[in-house]
């Protein structure tokens, strides 16, 4: 296999949907993960898959040399916020010191890197509705190790001659349509409350109601995984001459409250609401100005965008209760 796609994190929620579509493509795809969040079962089986963590430079030389990969979509990540605040050193090593080995391992040999970053990077105390221009100041260790690693990229690249699009992600949700992968361990709201629901278990934890919110809990631009990943393949294509910073969300948020509500009408038990304290380096609220992913890629979001993000949730959660 030459000329190969490689997939940092292709064992996880987003890694997995975006190995899927690659394929689908007929591209070529290796995936690394070291599964300590990531699953097998969501392991596309045309993929290449190699058991390794990213701090293993000498391995990721071996497979850069072996493949001839000149394309990287860089997904491995620790993401808990507040577990990062917790470990720090943890975070500091799987996510900075990660992408360091990940891109001496791969200079002069690449020629396009696409990273996922996180809207976590950005100062949500003077406004929230946030541009690739607004002022950088994460909350959280989490953020803050995302935003060294879009350093150490624009670095290596300056250095090195490849192109890059660092994707800051707003809030991730929904599974994928054809219902091949979605989460495995608990993770973010919605997959939370699906998985809730498959086991008939009626109640969901809210992490804080006294935000300034409009109904006291916090508020998230949501994006539906199906678009995430299309925009990752249509950016892919825009980034041969020149490289791009971008948020990828919708400009609209929903809250938890309004989340959980539309969960509820497809569900014949009331859910019980659990309102608990509010979490350390959580964002009351965060939209993106989603202006230059509209310029490139013609953005255009369904109306029904909440439903289709709750219901490939249920139906996940129901194929693998």
């Amino acid at each position: 296999m030459k000329n190969a796609i490689l997939v940092t994190g292709g064992a996880g929620y987003i890694g997995s949907k975006l190995s899927y579509e690659l394929l689908d493509k007929k591209k070529k795809v290796v995936i690394i993960d070291n599964l300590s969040t990531g699953s097998r079962k969501l392991l596309p089986k045309k993929a290449v898959f190699i058991k390794s963590d990213l701090n293993d430079e000498a391995q990721l030389r071996k497979v850069f040399d072996k493949y001839k990969i000149e394309t990287v979509f860089h997904m491995a990540a620790c993401t808990d916020v507040r577990e990062s605040m917790i470990n720090p050193a943890k975070y500091y090593l799987n996510n900075v010191e990660a992408t360091r080995r990940l891109l001496e391992a791969s200079k002069n040999k690449i020629k396009k890197l696409v990273f996922s970053s996180t809207c976590a990077v950005y100062d949500v105390n003077k406004k929230n509705i946030v541009s690739e221009n607004d002022q950088i100041l994460p909350k959280s260790v989490y953020g803050l190790t995302k935003y060294l690693s879009e350093k150490l990229i624009k670095n290596y690249s300056s250095i090195h001659n490849f192109n890059y699009a660092i994707l800051r992600y707003f809030n991730v949700a929904g599974c994928d349509e054809q219902n091949r992968t979605g989460f495995v361990k608990r993770g973010p709201l919605f997959n939370n409350i699906a998985k809730n629901l498959a086991k008939n278990k009626s109640e969901i934890n809210i992490y804080g109601n006294k935000f300034p919110t409009i109904d006291g809990t916090a508020i998230r631009d949501y994006i539906f995984i199906e678009d995430l990943v299309k925009y990752h393949l249509d950016i892919l294509k825009k980034i041969k001459n020149k490289s791009y910073l971008l948020n990828l969300g919708y400009g609209k948020g929903f809250s938890v409250n309004e989340v959980v509500d539309e969960f509820q009408k497809y569900h014949n038990k009331r859910i019980k609401k659990n309102y608990l304290k509010q979490r350390k380096g959580e964002m009351s609220k965060i939209i993106s100005n989603n202006k230059k992913l509209k310029y490139l890629t013609g953005q255009k979001i369904p109306k029904d965008i909440l439903y289709k993000m709750v219901i490939t949730s249920l139906n996940w959660a129901k194929k693998i209760k």
